[in-house]
């Protein structure tokens, strides 16, 4: 699989394993964490959400210019690999919940603090490991295989992906189950309106229904309500320590395969002079491109980065999840957080189809050009989110079940809804993720190559920074509603490529 690619594409996939893991950890319990931790609603979990996300890609832009400025492109990855590993030690502290009012501001200030370490440390490592990456083919012996080398590079970095959720999700259920507790998605909010007294009477029987059935013997609800919530949230934080142990290993092995990486500063040196003979029209035509592409993706993000909210809300409210439930012994995997596994999963799996696709299409010279991929795979997206509109019809709003205390299993969608959506959707991400990546190494001017690459990510954290007006949809109008926004960026996104595709493909050449 990698014969005819350079020897540091599976050195460098392998170090990129940790962030994905922290990445997905963070994907799949984040905003879930926040809502259990501090009882915040949607919406606000959604804007920190939004914000940390923002800032782990708006950073990328800062470290690709960091980078760029030092010409210590190995060094400035190793710093982000640690302030990361740092990060998630701050955020995986236990702190008692719920969270004293005398302390609330503190705890969540600090939690807050832990993540933008993580953002900075990965703005630090992410673009400029890719541009590192795309340095590997600047070599003429292996030029042709760009897209294929970036989709086995995001391939491969997507392994730790899958095994983050499960991970996370098995040592929250653990530390609950080993202290006589069952896992219920329904019950941290339930505890938070107990405490709180802003329970309906209608939820008030459901939490002592729930409370039963997971092991609640007692009768003070309230007591149940502040252990729940202290069980289930430092299940969270040990979880957040699990992405350590990855970050640990990944470190280890970029250490030991740093001076096997080509030199992107020498590399940058001798791509100079050719820079100063690369006609200065052609140069500005080409930022043109790039920036074109930039705007247009922001659409495509805004709607595919729902997956770690209004997706993972919708698995917790609306999704059957007695129906996905692996029991190991010592653990069980059962929860919402899960379904950020499904991603990764088709990633690995699905790529190798995608490249073999191509692959039969290059031998017949029909191989779509990278900018048509790019508008194919917008267009993929939007029929993801027609998939999950259309299984929506019917289904009460978010503001019913709040007042009912949660939907009972019976009344719950298919986890085949989810896993089809997501599927999808990681088809149209490959078309979009790694080729996009791999268009900004071909394109961007020589010397520009980290700070393009900064960009291509700054443009993914303007649409994260939009991702929380999901999360305040999800919460005011009608279920399939909701998804039809998404429907209709992707949308804009993929006729805006299409307009520019023969712009776009002779800049490409």
């Amino acid at each position: 699989m990698f014969k005819k690619h350079p020897k540091g594409l599976l050195a460098a996939s392998l170090a990129n394993m940790g962030e994905r893991f922290g990445f997905y950890t963070m994907m799949a319990i984040l905003s879930l964490f926040l809502m259990s931790k501090f009882g915040l609603d949607e919406t606000k979990a959604g804007i920190i959400y939004s914000i940390f996300y923002f800032s782990i890609y708006i950073l990328a832009f800062v470290g690709g210019i960091i980078a760029d400025k030092r010409r210590n492109y190995k060094g400035t990855i190793l710093v982000g690999l640690v302030l990361m590993t740092i990060g998630y030690f701050l955020i995986a502290i236990p702190t008692p919940t719920p969270v004293p009012a005398s302390s609330f501001a503190l705890t969540l200030a600090m939690t807050c603090f832990g993540l933008f370490v993580i953002a900075f440390g990965n703005g630090l490592f992410k673009g400029n490991l890719q541009a590192l990456v795309g340095q590997m083919y600047d070599n003429p012996q292996y030029s042709n295989q760009r897209d294929t080398g970036f989709s086995l590079f995001y391939m491969f970095i997507n392994v730790g992906a899958i095994f983050a959720p499960f991970a996370a999700v098995g040592i929250r259920n653990w530390w609950v189950s080993s202290h006589g507790y069952a896992y219920n998605s329904d019950l941290p909010t339930l505890c938070h309106e107990q405490i709180g007294g802003n329970i309906s009477a209608e939820a008030s029987v459901r939490l002592r229904d729930l409370a039963t059935q997971v092991g609640y013997t007692g009768n003070d609800l309230g007591a149940f309500s502040s252990n729940y919530l202290n069980l289930f949230t430092t299940g969270f934080h040990y979880a957040f320590a699990v992405a350590i142990v990855a970050m640990l290993i990944s470190l280890v092995i970029y250490i030991i395969n740093k001076k096997n990486f080509p030199n992107p500063k020498l590399a940058s040196d001798k791509a100079s002079s050719n820079a100063l003979e690369m006609d200065a029209a052609e140069i500005k035509q080409r930022l043109y491109a790039l920036f074109a592409v930039f705007a247009v993706v922001i659409f495509f993000w805004f709607s595919f980065h729902q997956n770690g909210l209004t997706l993972t809300f919708f698995a917790k409210d609306y999704t059957d999840l007695s129906r996905i439930k692996l029991d190991l012994g010592f653990t069980t995997l059962q929860g919402a957080e899960i379904f950020q596994s499904i991603n990764p999963f088709f990633v690995v799996f699905l790529t190798p189809v995608i490249m073999a696709i191509f692959g039969a299409l290059r031998s017949r010279g029909k191989e779509p050009s990278t900018p048509k991929k790019i508008a194919i795979g917008m267009g993929i997206a939007a029929l993801g989110y027609v998939v999950m509109s259309i299984g929506s019809i019917g289904l009460p709003t978010k503001e019913e079940i709040t007042s009912m205390g949660g939907l009972p299993d019976l009344q719950r969608v298919t986890p085949f809804l989810l896993i089809g959506t997501y599927l999808i959707l990681t088809i149209a991400e490959l078309f979009i993720s790694p080729l996009g990546i791999s268009f900004v190494s071909k394109v961007a001017p020589p010397k520009y190559q980290g700070i393009m690459q900064g960009c291509w990510l700054g443009a993914t954290a303007i649409g994260n920074q939009l991702l929380f007006i999901g999360a305040i949809f999800y919460k005011s109008i009608p279920m399939s509603l909701t998804w039809t926004v998404f429907v209709v960026a992707c949308l804009i996104s993929m006729f805006t490529m299409l307009a520019m595709i023969k712009w776009l493909e002779r800049i490409t050449k």
